[in-house]
């Protein structure tokens, strides 16, 4: 679904909601029958945690916390608060839905992708994120995408949550 940025953006709970629903379906097509989703630290925690509850998935929820593995925290900085990752599951020969919040220039996916191989090698990894906002710099691409929305250089979005999830633009 492509949003315009002039158009007011539909309820977060609304999004995750026909994202489980895609996924669902995603997962009997590919025969997967039990997926260790794998939320990335903060926004895709958040996502995560309500896709796993509609899922009812019978695993754990894993945490990855990748802020050691960009390759532009010294541009950006590191997050001051580094939170552990918390993989409780084992990640070899596994089927992992990873998820993020928002899909911007493909780093942060990357970056979880080679916390993860660190653990061991998936079986499959299928990308969920609550948007896509184009703009890529590495060849990443979404499995499930609840929202796509164009944005300018000098826009940014954020999800603001956990408890309501909420969506916020924001203009440098």
């Amino acid at each position: 679904m492509t949003t315009a940025r002039t158009a007011p953006l539909p309820p977060v709970t609304e999004v995750i909601t026909r994202m489980g629903h895609q996924l669902r379906e995603r997962l009997a097509a590919l025969a997967i029958q039990d997926p260790f989703m794998i939320g990335i630290q903060t926004g895709g925690v958040w996502v995560a945690q309500q896709l796993h509850q509609a899922l009812q998935l019978p695993s754990l929820l894993g945490t990855l916390n990748i802020n050691f593995y960009r390759d532009d925290f010294t541009r950006i900085g590191v997050h001051p608060m580094v939170t552990p990752t918390q993989l409780q599951e084992r990640v070899v020969d596994r089927d992992i839905i990873l998820v993020d919040d928002v899909l911007y220039t493909g780093r942060t996916v990357r970056a979880a992708l080679n916390e993860i191989f660190d653990y061991g090698r998936p079986a499959s990894v299928t990308l969920v994120t609550l948007v896509d906002r184009g703009g890529r710099e590495l060849p990443i691409q979404a499995d499930i995408v609840g929202l796509h929305i164009a944005l300018s250089a000098g826009e940014q979005i954020k999800l603001n949550g956990p408890q309501p999830l909420t969506l916020e633009i924001t203009h440098s």
